[in-house]
Formats: C-alpha cells, sequence, structure tokens
C-alpha cells in the first residue's frame, strides 16, 4: 500500500485565484493530480486543503479520497505535510512510505508516482525526489523512517530541508516537466498557450 498525499492547501497568493483550480486540458489541475494518483495500484489518497477550503473540497471530493483540513495552512508548507501525515497515520499506522505532490505541477502523471516507488524499490533509499531544473522536488516518496523528521518540520519549510539533509539515502527519477509549476497568471497563460 502506498500513500499519496497531494498538497493544496495554499492560498495562491501571487496568482490572485485558487491555483488548485485553473483549468488545463479539460480539467482541473487538483483533478489532475488526483487522477492521476488513482492509477497508482493500491494507492490511498489524500488531499490537505485549507485555504479556499469550502470549494476546493467540493473539486477534491470522491469517495475514495480522504480530504483533510489544516486550520494552520497560513503557517505554511510544513503545517500541510504534518497534517496530511497525521491524517494518515491515525488511519494507517503501519504505513510503510508516502509520496507528498503538489497540484501546480500540470504536466504531473502516474508514471512519476510509478518510477519513484520502483526506484524505492531497486535501490533500498529512504527518499526518491523527483528530478529537473538542477534540483530535487516534488513530487517526493519518504520511508516511515522519515515521518519523524517530516512532522518536525517548521514554517515555509518543505520537503527539500530534508531531502537535502540525508542527501546520502536519496535517490532521484528525472521529471523534466517537473519544472513548470503555475505560481503566477502569466505561467498560467504560458501553459495554456
Amino acid at each position: 500500500m502506498t500513500a499519496i498525499i497531494i498538497l493544496a492547501a495554499g492560498n495562491s497568493s501571487r496568482l490572485g485565484t485558487p491555483k488548485q483550480l485553473l483549468r488545463y486540458k479539460n480539467k482541473t489541475l487538483l483533478e489532475t493530480a488526483i487522477a492521476e494518483a488513482f492509477l497508482v495500484p493500491n494507492a490511498i489518497i489524500f488531499v490537505v486543503t485549507g485555504a479556499n477550503h469550502d470549494v476546493i473540497q467540493n473539486e477534491a471530493y470522491t469517495q475514495s479520497t480522504i480530504i483533510c483540513y489544516n486550520g494552520d495552512w497560513e503557517k505554511g508548507m510544513s503545517s500541510s505535510i504534518a497534517k496530511g501525515l497525521k491524517e494518515l497515520l491515525a488511519l494507517h499506522p503501519n504505513i510503510q512510505k508516502c509520496i507528498f505532490t503538489v497540484c501546480d505541477q500540470p504536466h504531473l502523471s502516474s508514471s512519476v508516482f510509478k518510477d519513484l516507488l520502483n526506484t524505492y524499490f531497486e535501490t533500498g533509499k529512504g527518499i526518491i525526489a523527483s528530478s529537473y531544473s538542477q534540483t530535487l522536488g516534488t513530487p517526493v516518496l519518504f520511508d516511515k523512517k522519515y515521518f519523524d523528521a517530516l512532522l518536525e518540520l517548521k514554517g515555509k519549510e518543505g520537503a527539500k530541508k530534508i531531502i537535502t539533509r540525508f542527501s546520502d539515502d536519496t535517490a532521484s527519477v528525472l521529471f523534466e516537466k517537473g519544472a513548470v509549476d503555475i505560481d503566477t497568471i502569466e505561467d498560467y497563460h504560458n501553459l495554456i498557450n
């Protein structure tokens, strides 16, 4: 069993509208992230909401998605990571691994999730990150041995801090189009044009 936690709590301040609900290829970015996650065998899908919870919850709701509301979303990415992970561990205390992903990477696909899992089993490494633009980032898989470190993140810190700290136990998979993310209206116009 693999948990996939989709972080969708941000308020898209630079964009001015919830980026989770931007449409691309006839789906919202959040719908795409959820649909691709569901293509992973034996996956349990969590969506962490925060800002704009009501509209995003409506978009994220399926009978198979677990929606968790992060009331502390303004404290940054770390609070959403912790919220999703705590909910996951409450429901599945024996889970061995978890993938964290975001919903502003429009080219996200199930093949990236499957590459992360295959590399996890092939290398035995505890962290498998996506590689793009000379950096490592989301989607990223963490073995359960890193769950405590994830829960200890503070403020705007994301998973990158842990990837950096434990680089000797990190492998990567290539996700070139992972470099495309939507932070501004210009990013979105570039994507749809």
